[in-house]
């Protein structure tokens, strides 16, 4: 009976985790058909300048979400293009919802001023642009042409009868957008769990993802694709999984869904997964910082598993609900993620940036709302993509305390100390005294 329970403790976990990132658009409701959705007036696409052309993949990027600088005063935008061109980033885009209204509210008709509106700002910013083609409109999934209902939006995938209609809607927004090479397909499985089977319904979205995948590749053949970004959750009792360590036990269902995306795709540039290291009944173990650990586990199975394919993540989370944390951990044990990102061969690791209205609190954000003050993940994000771009060589450096992780190339290093307490520790043969959560660069070998 206990493992009964367990059991539905671990789909309703998966459910959950799946939907609750928050779109920030309309409450729930019933499915049907909502508010109007007009098309925009024929225009011609944007003019983006190109993304800039960099010696190194930066790895490290954001996922623009509901809101964000394009929503906010001039001033913000402004402040917010500095923050997230200083050092150029990878910067992401869904084609529906997350900021972006309906892309094609009746068949054939199209109405693209609020990607292209994203998009400008991305290429404003010196941005890598990237693009996930998630949601899909809602005639393609029962819904009524013309209108849109986001009640649902994000927890519905296309019918299988109109796969080919959202492969065609994903080659239209490429021709849209020249400048952007890389496509992710789908996001987190949405509409794909299987609940008489209470599996995922890898079947049905590798089928759609190999239409989507040839689509593009007819539009331009470099443009790089991507999937399945399966959320990958974790117990601290849990059934038997490939994949278990002081993290907890991950769910095997979600390993399945990839191995048979793996075997059946049509071709993939890199596969995309997302995961929190919170487990679904006992929060994250051992600790805060440890739990990291879960995500290094899940890349180096990923590469084994695709033959080395990049291993991009699309998503990560690190903090419980209503934690309590202050800013300085929160970044502390984001500094610890990014670096169990790097050590474990991550290509692309985009943050899901969580940015408000003006003037509402904004734990995790890269600028305040409203003002448009830059935070703290801005720079912890800023500096590893200046310092640890992918296929950077990474240089084993000891630390005395054990609070005190570190990571290292032959240039930089950066500190963080995973204690609540002052922390002096030898590190890089140097004495360094680090307060309570405080991160800490360092230039090494004439830096």
């Amino acid at each position: 009976m206990g493992a009964g329970v367990l059991a539905v403790l671990l789909v309703a976990g998966i459910m959950i985790y799946a939907g609750s990132r928050p779109s920030g658009d309309k409450p729930a409701a019933e499915f049907s058909g909502g508010e109007i959705a007009q098309p925009a007036p024929s225009s011609p696409a944007p003019s983006l300048d190109p993304p800039p052309a960099l010696p190194d993949w930066p790895r490290w990027g954001v996922t623009h979400t509901q809101y964000s600088a394009d929503n906010d005063n001039r001033r913000v935008r402004e402040q917010a293009k500095h923050i997230l061109g200083r050092v150029p980033l990878l910067q992401n885009q869904h084609i529906m919802g997350w900021g972006a209204n309906n892309p094609e509210p009746s068949p054939g008709q199209y109405n693209f001023r609020d990607l292209d509106r994203r998009l400008k700002l991305m290429a404003d910013s010196r941005a890598i642009p990237v693009i996930t083609l998630c949601c899909a409109p809602d005639w393609m999934k029962g819904g009524q042409p013309g209108r849109t209902d986001w009640s649902k939006n994000h927890t519905v995938a296309p019918d299988p009868e109109h796969f080919d209609d959202y492969a065609k809607l994903a080659a239209r927004v490429a021709r849209q957008y020249p400048t952007v090479k890389h496509y992710m397909v789908w996001n987190e499985f949405k509409g794909f769990w299987n609940t008489s089977t209470n599996r995922w319904d890898a079947e049905g979205y590798t089928e759609l993802y190999n239409k989507v995948y040839d689509a593009l590749k007819q539009v331009d053949s470099e443009i790089q694709v991507g999937g399945p970004y399966v959320p990958i959750v974790s117990t601290a009792r849990g059934a038997a999984s490939e994949l278990t360590g002081p993290y907890g036990t991950v769910d095997q269902r979600a390993l399945d869904a990839i191995e048979y995306w793996i075997e059946h795709k049509k071709g993939a540039d890199f596969i995309v997964v997302d995961a929190g290291t919170m487990t679904t009944d006992q929060g994250n173990i051992p600790d805060d910082f440890a739990a990291t650990g879960k995500f290094g586990a899940i890349t180096q199975w990923l590469r084994q598993k695709s033959g080395n394919l990049p291993v991009w993540w699309a998503e990560w989370y690190v903090e419980p609900d209503e934690s309590g944390w202050s800013e300085d951990k929160r970044t502390a044990v984001q500094a610890t993620a990014l670096m169990e990102f790097a050590r474990s061969g991550v290509t692309t690791a985009l943050y899901w940036n969580p940015q408000a209205k003006g003037g509402a609190d904004c734990p995790g954000c890269l600028w305040t709302p409203g003002r448009g003050k830059e935070m703290p993940m801005a720079g912890l994000l800023s500096g590893f993509t200046r310092w640890f771009p992918a296929g950077v060589e990474l240089q084993q450096v000891q630390s005395s305390d054990p609070r005190v992780r570190v990571l290292a190339q032959p240039r930089q290093l950066v500190m963080v100390n995973t204690s609540d307490a002052d922390v002096t520790a030898t590190v890089d043969g140097r004495q360094v005294t680090l307060k309570p959560y405080e991160i800490q660069w360092s230039g090494r070998g004439g830096a």
